[in-house]
């Protein structure tokens, strides 16, 4: 609980990925991955309740045997490639009134930690904003980034009088890094959506901010693992 406010946590883990088959339940750094998320979820000084929901059997025993709570099983229709990811959200809360904010973590962030859930959540209730998701400065800027015609020639995606010569003075320019997701529920059920101009921004630093879509993102963060461990 933040503020009188019950938060529920919410990590969504379908057993179908096409890039990293069983990417969920993959073993990083001598972990299922979704331990990471889990784990960190559970030292959480805010979230009253954790829950997992997925349709995969074997993905439910392991996050059960990890200690977080599978209140129902997701429907597999809501587990396609081709669902919208809000729709397994307002799933859950239809099963779990109550609350006042959800968090959810995808167990794709296994970097994230404890310190960024719980700094998002207070970004968002103690500014009473109606949501607030996680971001990370992008490394390469959009300002000098450039789209091919047919001609082959480099077209500025973003038209400017005099462009930008030297990196310091690019705007700063920062991206959904997937990690948190935090919004007051009753807001959310009208949006049916964590973004929008009303939402605000919770700063990662770059190295927490990997997101596992590929094969390559899997080896990467156990390397990062394996040397953290090291020290």
């Amino acid at each position: 609980m933040i503020n009188n406010q019950k938060i529920l946590g919410l990590i969504p883990a379908r057993g179908g990925s096409k890039g990293v088959p069983r990417k969920n339940i993959r073993h990083v750094a001598g972990k299922p991955l979704i331990a990471w998320t889990i784990e960190e979820a559970k030292k959480s000084k805010y979230i009253d309740r954790l829950i997992l929901s997925s349709e995969d059997e074997e993905i439910i025993k392991v996050a059960k045997t990890l200690g977080c709570e599978v209140p129902f099983v997701r429907p597999a229709e809501l587990a396609r490639d081709e669902t919208p990811g809000i729709d397994p959200v307002l799933h859950a809360l239809k099963f779990l009134p109550g609350y006042d904010y959800i968090v959810l973590l995808q167990p794709t962030s296994p970097l994230r930690s404890v310190l960024d859930i719980d700094g998002c959540l207070e970004n968002c209730v103690f500014h009473n904003a109606n949501a607030c998701v996680s971001v990370s400065e992008v490394e390469k800027s959009p300002y000098w980034m450039y789209e091919i015609d047919a001609n082959c020639c480099l077209k500025p995606i973003i038209k400017m009088e005099k462009p930008f010569t030297r990196r310091q003075d690019l705007p700063r320019v920062f991206a959904l890094n997937g990690a948190v997701y935090v919004a007051r529920i009753e807001w959310l059920l009208g949006k049916k959506s964590f973004l929008s101009e009303e939402t605000t921004a919770f700063i990662m630093p770059r190295e927490r901010s990997f997101d596992i879509d590929t094969k390559f993102d899997l080896r990467l963060v156990e390397s990062i693992f394996q040397n953290t461990l090291q020290y």
